[in-house]
């Protein structure tokens, strides 16, 4: 079946976070010892990697689990997991408010070509995304206001990849069959998901973005889509 609506994970997929220079700063132990690149590194992939990379006490468990349903689970969550990280209280504020500033992510090489290339054939994109704050900014920041027919937010929505329900309610609004429909992410459990409905999932290494220039594209040639 021909491909009628393209579905895009948003972390790892078609933006990054990725500290620069400015985010050294704060990238230091509650001991004041700087962390050195691979550590930093490691920090970042904690605060933005789907899987559970720290070891929490039971609240935390609990607001892990639910993070992308709110913005106070999202928080306590990833403060444990920058405390962890050894990082001093005041710079995880931060690294956090950094985290969830839509315009601190950089978006992917191809992600300008694609989201045009799919609205210029009549294709539409919908972002389906576990995340606890809006990413809209993200791509007004770029311009790409038209080229997004829909946003499936989980902490809009209540609910989070894996379930269903979030990409049911995508479809629904979209028109679209499952069948038709082709889901893009980083995560082969979450996003994945999708595949229970009966979408196909196409999956993209959530590489630097400047070591992944067209993963997109190449996700989308295989399923026939040129752009």
């Amino acid at each position: 079946m021909t491909i009628e609506a393209v579905l895009f994970d948003f972390s790892g997929t078609l933006f990054r976070l990725e500290g620069d220079e400015s985010w050294v700063e704060d990238l230091i132990t509650a001991d004041g010892r700087p962390l050195d690149a691979a550590e930093s590194a490691e920090v970042l992939r904690r605060m933005t990697a789907p899987e559970q990379l720290v070891r929490f006490d039971e609240r935390g468990q609990y607001a892990w689990e639910h993070r992308d349903l709110s913005a106070e689970l999202h928080r306590e969550a990833y403060m444990a997991v920058l405390r962890q990280s050894g990082i001093e209280q005041g710079r995880a504020d931060r690294l956090y408010d950094r985290m969830v500033d839509p315009l601190e992510w950089t978006p992917y090489p191809d992600t300008d070509a694609v989201l045009k290339s799919l609205d210029a054939q009549g294709i539409p994109v919908a972002v389906v995304s576990n995340i606890a704050f809006d990413v809209r900014p993200s791509f007004e920041a770029h311009g790409w206001e038209r080229e997004v027919a829909l946003y499936a937010l989980s902490f809009e929505i209540g609910a989070m990849k894996p379930d269903p329900r979030i990409f049911e309610w995508t479809l629904e609004r979209l028109g679209v069959a499952p069948q038709a429909a082709l889901m893009v992410g980083d995560s082969r459990e979450n996003d994945g998901g999708a595949t229970a409905l009966g979408c196909r999932f196409a999956w993209v290494d959530p590489l630097p973005t400047t070591d992944r220039p067209d993963g997109l594209r190449s996700a989308l040639r295989e399923y026939g889509l040129t752009v």
